[in-house]
């Protein structure tokens, strides 16, 4: 595989290409998941096509959060009411029966997230409890060797939490962090000092926690290219394994919570642009090896390593290792990928409660991959977690001939290499330093869904 460290930002490019467009964290995206479709079908389609030996990977969604952070985009309940998780742990907990007995199959859980929301929400005796129940219809590692991880708000940590984390079988922790600097802090309504953040840093270290990622956020009300720039400095220093690096997306219209943000405060599109060339920089200086998009980590981190080997993978959490998994996902709103099958809960609790209830499962949409659907979601992942694609191997795996199978895309493909983004050599469609910023939009070529024009409402700027 090429080096992951090439970089080359080119802003004339960047401002040609930088549109709207998926993150690819599926495809079909989830734009093409269909209401009509049947769930009792979309289930046994499941059945039938996955790999009943294969290992899985679980998802659990926690949607409670204790106070509103102006920029989130998650499907979130704001309540200070923790009264109101445990009816809807015991929701899950009847969603789980069911689907265990659909896909387990006793196949061994590698890899397990609990999103949000905030899943430190719960008390550390529900924490304990969902993992039991998830013990008991599902076969977790007991030898620490999977990749179990959780989303954690630094403010809903204290150290017994962090405790009671890794002693239930948890090895990996994501913290939201965002910015460092109380102006910015305030005007998203997420006033987190450092101090907080690095406690439960430090305590999740001394339990032995093997890999700790930190969100941070470009483009909040306040921000410079300065203040940014100490943002980084004070998190590089934290030396996490992992970051990820969001682009804010000011979109009030469809999320309501962003209406509090004042547009006026926030960083121009320049600005925007200029933080990110310099956040990629400071990172690569500091020795993060780029995986892509918005993700970094540290050239020995799992990630950076199934990167050099061919082996990374990309789902609803964004960069794995675990490409053989089934992802099993709970509770509202998660989206579950079953062999041939994406499918995508009721998303509000109202509706996931009622249809549990009724089912058993709450499976509100999705998709079923016909054969195109195949070879497109194979070649848009070996782009957008390589940065290359040797057609000799698709051609191979599927039986067809690359050039007359995507004729339609040739024009396009010459216009990215003609412009710097990709070259083609014997085969090998290489992105180059310059496209790796715009890997998104080099996929989007390949996407069937997406008219040729690019009408692509819906998705967020590329950058």
């Amino acid at each position: 595989m090429a080096s992951n460290n090439l970089i080359k930002w080119d802003l004339d490019l960047i401002k040609r290409y930088d549109l709207s467009g998926p993150r690819y964290t599926s495809y079909p995206t989830a734009l093409q998941f269909d209401p009509d479709q049947s769930a009792q079908d979309l289930v046994a389609t499941g059945m039938k096509t996955t790999d009943s030996n294969a290992p899985l990977s679980l998802y659990f969604h926690i949607p409670f959060c204790a106070h509103v952070c102006y920029y989130c985009a998650c499907n979130k309940v704001i309540t200070r009411n923790r009264k109101k998780a445990q009816p809807y742990l015991d929701t899950v907990y009847k969603e789980m029966a069911q689907v265990s007995e659909w896909y387990s199959n006793d196949r061994i859980v590698n890899q397990l997230h609990w999103g949000g929301g905030t899943p430190t929400f719960i008390s550390d005796d529900q924490m304990s409890e969902l993992m039991s129940h998830t013990r008991k219809h599902f076969n977790l590692r007991d030898d620490d060797k999977g990749d179990y991880s959780i989303e954690i708000d630094p403010r809903e940590a204290n150290p017994d939490t962090i405790k009671v984390l890794r002693d239930i079988g948890f090895n990996r922790i994501s913290l939201g962090v965002q910015d460092v600097h109380e102006e910015v802090q305030k005007a998203v309504n997420r006033v987190q000092p450092t101090e907080q953040t690095q406690s439960v840093l430090d305590t999740a270290r001394s339990h032995g926690f093997k890999s700790i990622n930190m969100d941070l956020i470009y483009g909040l009300p306040h921000q410079t290219e300065d203040s940014f720039k100490e943002t980084l400095d004070t998190v590089i220093d934290m030396d996490p394994d992992r970051l990820s690096i969001f682009n804010y997306a000011h979109m009030p219209d469809r999320f309501r919570s962003q209406k509090h943000i004042d547009a006026a405060t926030l960083p121009s599109p320049e600005t925007k642009l200029a933080i990110l060339e310099n956040t990629i920089n400071r990172l690569l200086d500091a020795g993060y090896a780029y995986i892509g998009m918005d993700h970094f980590a540290k050239p020995d981190d799992e990630l950076a390593l199934a990167q050099q080997n061919g082996q990374l993978h990309r789902n609803f959490q964004g960069y794995t290792t675990h490409a053989d998994c089934d992802l099993v996902a709970m509770g509202v709103s998660s989206i579950s990928q079953i062999g041939r099958v994406y499918y995508q809960n009721e998303h509000d609790i109202a509706g996931y409660s009622k249809a549990v209830e009724a089912n058993n499962f709450a499976v509100k949409r999705g998709v079923v991959m016909n054969d195109d659907d195949i070879v497109r979601s194979e070649v848009i992942k070996q782009l957008i977690c390589h940065f290359s694609l040797d057609t000799t191997m698709i051609e191979k795996r599927f039986a067809i001939n690359f050039a007359d199978y995507f004729a339609a895309e040739q024009t396009e493909l010459a216009s990215f290499a003609q412009d710097g983004l990709i070259q083609v050599n014997n085969g090998v469609i290489t992105v180059t330093p310059a496209g790796r910023l715009l890997i998104r939009r080099i996929c989007m070529a390949f996407d069937a869904y997406i008219p040729k024009q690019q009408k692509t409402n819906g998705f967020s700027r590329i950058i």
